[in-house]
Parts: C-alpha cells; structure tokens; sequence
C-alpha cells in the first residue's frame, strides 16, 4: 500500500508540474520548446532520459557477467558526444531544424528523407516499447502482483499518464519533467546504495575500498582482441553509438534543439556527456556491493543479470523503504525515456511523414495513436512472452541505426549526388548483409561481433549510396 501511496503522489506531482509548464503551449512548443530552454536544464533532464529503466536494472547485473568492463564504451560516449556537438549540432542548427531527417531531404532527396525518418520510427517505436514493457514486467512481479493489479492495467494506466503530461506541451514540458525525474531516480539509487551499505555493515568509505578490491571492477580488458570486451572494440564502438543513437536519433535530439543557441546545445551535450561515466559507474558499484551481500548471506545469485537489484530492493530483502525507492528510481527512469520517445514520434510523423507541421489537430491525433501503439505493442509482447522475440526486436533496433549511419555519413562528408530511388533499397539490404556476415562469422570462425556491427551496417550503407550515382 505504501508503494502505491508513493506513486499516485509521484504522478500527481508530474501531472500539476507538467500542466504548470504547458500552459499556452503551441505546436512549435511541443516540437522545438519555443527555442527558449535553458541548456544547464536540458543537460541534468538528458542524464535521466538517456538512463532508461531497463538501464536502470540491467546494469548492475552486469558486473557478475563482464565486471565494469562496461565503463570502457561509457568512455567511448564522451568522445562520441563531442562529435555530436561540434560536427551535427551546427549543421542542424544551421537549418534550423525541427527534426533532423529534414536534413536529408535537403542534401540527398524526398526518398532519402522518408527513408530515414521511416527507420526512425521503426527503431524507436518496437525499442521504446521493448524497454517499457521490461520494466512494466518487472513492477509487475516484484510490486503489483501483490497488490492484485492486472498486467494490461498496468501498462494502459502507465501509458496513459505519459500521455497526459505530454500531450500539451511535448518537449517544452518534458525538458523540465525530466529534471524533475532525473533527481527522482538519483536520489532513489544514492539512497539503495546507502542502505545497501547499512546491510553490508560498512561505511561509504569501508564500501569504496571493498568495490575496489573485488575482481567483479575490473574495467579494462586488453589481453585478449577476440573477447567481446575487448578496450578498443567498447571504446571505439562508444563513439558510434552515441553518434548514431543519439546524434541521429530525433528522440534524443529534439531536446537539444530547443536550446536557445547553438552554443548553448554544444554546452549541453558536452555536459550530459562526461556525466554519463559516474552515473554509470554509480550503478556498476551497486551491482557489486549487492553481489557482495548475496555471497554474504549465502544466496544464490541470479541467472539473469536483470534480476540481480529486484531480488533485493524489490522484494523486502533491504527493507519496505528500498522497495519503495526502487519502485520510484525505476519508474522516474522508465518514463523520462518513453515520455521523449512518445513525443518523438509523433513529432516525426507529423513533420516528416504526413509534413504538416502547423496542423494542430493532425498532432493531438497522432500523439493519441501514438500512445495507443505503443501501449498495444507492451500487451502484445506479454502475449508471446518469449525473451527469444525480445532479443530478436533488440537485434532489429540495433541493426535498423545503421542505414541512418550511413545516411548520414554520406549526406555529411561528401558531395557526391544519389539516386534517390534506389536509398530505400539500399538501406533495407545492408542490414540483410550484415545479418548474413554475423551469422557466417559465427560459424566458421571465433570471432564474436559486438557493438561493431553497427559499424559494419553504416559502412554497407554508405558504400552503397556512394555507388547509386545519379544519372
């Protein structure tokens, strides 16, 4: 009961928040933010948007799999965010842009233009809702089972109240929504890893020198160039991820640009970007000081790595107030990522697909249908429940970015005209090829793509663009 408590006053808090900052809010509001957001807010609401709830409890498991090895692709992003900054933000500034896949219709074509807005939307929409169905799952388990709360109300009840902040307002609302979230979430794990501490019998400084010592925090990996952790095949794929993922990613970018200046979004992006590597390293340490507990009090530890923090905040083992912190923490971090993604969606369909950006009534209309699929696609996973389907919608998001690699790529560093007919074509067959590759590499030899497939992808993609010469 204390739980639910917790919630209804989190939501209602959101919902007068969220109505506060919306009120007269028009379509370049819920598009751009009027361009008047303060960069320093977009920075600290980024931190909690880029931090998904899946995030949020995948990786502390992941320190009993690959240690903190993780940390070296968070060091990657650092690099991957300057490029952001310094290389996409001016041109997309220097358009003006309301989404970035308008930039492709300028340099390359229509064609080319809905093609990777079209990806956009696949991508975001099966990933978005892949990530919210997790974490609907795991609320569902460990929380509102026994609270005798069905699964389908759930996930319509949760997708329902980000519709209901978000829907006046759109980005305008959420820079200063996701603030308020992202301390939500921080102050909910700051608080976890304190009473983690308590139960271990340590002080912070006792916990540091513990995490230290552990062989679970090892970050570097550079004995052995075939493992999947391998420094340079993480650091090197950090740098694209972010470059793809979020520099031509409309969701994480929309925010960016509604900075007043383009000098104020290249002070945002670099700020987010270097606090990506304690706030990750926060939930690494967290993962082993649970780890330590669990060894401590002769539990197993759970197969899954996605289990590791819900079998002790979540179910009493720490006490009913971590239940209600972790309840909190991965509920802020879950809707300060789908709330963007929603937004983001509809503002593509309305501008690049339907390019009607000044018809209000066409956006309120999307933005409902938007948050219809995406609650339906949540139930529709809970009908196959099968984890081998979720890693295959994984696999496909993965993939899909790739062609919006080489899109871009090409768009950016060359001259060199396209047939434009022939980018959709292209940007479905790299990621067939790439599929192919993988597959054959897993079977006649012992190297194991990573994160460097999408690599791979873009390259595919942008030698295929370099060959579709205009007649």
């Amino acid at each position: 009961m204390t739980v639910l408590l917790t919630l209804l006053v989190y939501f209602c808090i959101l919902l007068i928040y969220s109505r506060m900052i919306s009120h007269g809010s028009s379509n370049d509001a819920f598009y751009r933010g009027n361009r008047r957001s303060p960069w320093y807010m977009v920075a600290f609401g980024m931190v909690g948007a880029s931090i998904s709830g899946v995030t949020f409890v995948s990786v502390p498991g992941m320190v009993n799999v690959s240690g903190m090895a993780y940390m070296q692709t968070c060091l990657g992003f650092i690099l991957g965010y300057m490029a952001v900054a310094f290389v996409l933000l001016p041109v997309y500034y220097k358009y003006n842009l309301t989404t970035i896949y308008t930039f492709l219709q300028k340099r390359l074509g229509e064609r080319s233009y809905k093609t990777g807005a079209s990806f956009f939307l696949l991508s975001k929409m099966t990933g978005a809702a892949v990530r919210f169905y997790v974490v609907c799952i795991i609320l569902q388990r460990f929380v509102l089972d026994g609270m005798g709360i069905p699964f389908p109300l759930t996930v319509v009840g949760m997708v329902a109240l980000i519709w209901l902040y978000t829907h006046r307002g759109g980005i305008k609302t959420l820079v200063w929504t996701d603030s308020l979230q992202t301390v939500c979430m921080f102050t909910a794990l700051l608080l976890i890893i304190y009473h983690s501490a308590q139960a271990l019998g340590m002080d912070i400084g006792e916990v540091c020198q513990a995490v230290a010592a552990d062989s679970r925090s090892r970050i570097f990996v550079f004995d052995d160039v075939m493992d999947r952790q391998y420094f340079w095949k993480q650091f090197v794929s950090g740098i694209f991820i972010v470059i793809v993922m979020t520099g031509l990613d409309q969701d994480m970018m929309q925010k960016n640009l509604t900075c007043k200046s383009l000098r104020d979004a290249q002070k945002d992006m670099c700020s987010y970007g270097v606090a990506f590597v304690p706030a990750n390293l926060l939930f690494l340490a967290l993962g082993v000081m649970l780890s330590l507990l669990a060894e401590r009090q002769g539990l197993s530890l759970p197969q899954a790595g996605d289990e590791l923090l819900p079998m002790f905040a979540a179910s009493g083992k720490l006490g009913e107030t971590v239940v209600v912190l972790f309840t909190l923490g991965i509920v802020a971090a879950s809707f300060s990522s789908a709330d963007s993604a929603l937004t983001s969606m509809t503002t593509s369909y309305c501008v690049d697909i339907c390019q009607r950006p000044q018809d209000e009534r066409l956006r309120r209309r999307v933005h409902v249908a938007m948050a219809c699929f995406f609650a339906l696609f949540i139930l529709l996973f809970r009908l196959v429940n099968s984890t081998s389907v979720i890693d295959a919608i994984y696999i496909l998001c993965s993939y899909t970015y790739g062609p919006l690699l080489g899109l871009f790529s090409f768009a950016l560093l060359t001259k060199r005209d396209v047939n434009d007919r022939l980018v959709p074509w292209i940007a479905i067959a790299s990621p067939v090829v790439c599929l192919v590759v993988n597959d054959v590499t897993k079977r006649f030899t012992d190297y194991q793509f990573g994160y460097e497939l999408l690599m791979t992808n873009g390259l595919l993609t942008f030698m295929g663009l370099y060959l579709a010469k205009r007649k």
